[in-house]
């Protein structure tokens, strides 16, 4: 019965996989106006999701991270539902790739070619960034 109380259900959904469903004692997850934690019984919320970083804390578990790309996220009845367009683990993250993501980033930003191309760049370019973070803490914590 503890344990019911201090968790609730969390559905972590990216566009190509569902990444986590289950309980979750606690997640912070990045927001528009910063790193917003969620614990049980959180009042109703609708919010955007920002790149960044999740961290999630399944019962029995060590803390979670995660890279997510922009969403969403509802908090209702004591069920989360977040909604982003990618979600990925440290130990998936191809920091190469990342790099080399966020180099065609900042070249397509200096090329300025329209103000949509340069908000896809810089969407881009903070999606990788927030890859290369979660993998360097990762990696960190590993040694």
């Amino acid at each position: 019965r503890g344990i019911e109380m201090s968790t609730f259900q969390v559905s972590i959904l990216a566009a190509d996989r569902d990444f986590y469903e289950g309980p979750c004692e606690s997640l912070v997850i990045p927001t528009l106006q910063g790193q917003y934690g969620i614990l049980a019984h959180h009042r109703n919320l609708i919010a955007a999701v920002v790149p960044g970083t999740l961290h999630y804390k399944v019962p029995d578990k060590p803390e979670q991270i995660a890279a997510v790309s922009a969403g969403l996220i509802k908090v209702e009845n004591n069920e989360v539902l977040i909604l982003v367009d990618s979600a990925e683990r440290p130990e998936d993250i191809d920091v190469n790739r990342a790099r080399r993501a966020a180099d065609e980033a900042k070249e397509a930003m200096l090329q300025k070619k329209s103000i949509q191309e340069y908000r896809s760049a810089q969407t881009r370019l903070a999606r990788a960034i927030s890859r290369l973070r979660v993998k360097s803490n990762y990696m960190e914590g590993k040694q």
